[in-house]
């Protein structure tokens, strides 16, 4: 069972990690309050590529967050966190994509 405190870190968790990840901006809308008497989180949200929280609804009422991004801000998270081409190693992984069977490590 989820723990009630957690509830809002889990929700913006996989959203963080994945504006991260992908070095992008997120936007996340979420329904808040009471509806057809279920409670709702809410939790609307802008996220920058680099996984901060760049704005949060604060209440459970309807509410507009704004946030003025800075597509730029996404290049440069993508160039510095995740350059594939100056960081990929093919030659560091090569063995584990030939090898047809379970084996000993190298020595």
């Amino acid at each position: 069972p989820q723990m009630a405190h957690l509830r809002m870190f889990h929700n913006h968790l996989p959203m963080q990690a994945g504006a991260y990840q992908n070095a992008i901006w997120v936007a996340a809308a979420a329904k808040a309050g009471l509806e057809e008497g279920q409670f709702l989180i809410g939790g609307s949200c802008i996220i920058a590529p680099s996984g901060e929280m760049a704005a949060l609804a604060q209440s459970l009422e309807d509410e507009v967050i704004v946030h003025r991004a800075d597509l730029d801000f996404a290049r440069l998270c993508r160039h510095a966190n995740f350059d594939f081409d100056r960081y990929r190693r093919p030659d560091q992984y090569r063995a584990i994509g030939e090898r047809k069977a379970a084996c000993a490590p190298p020595p």
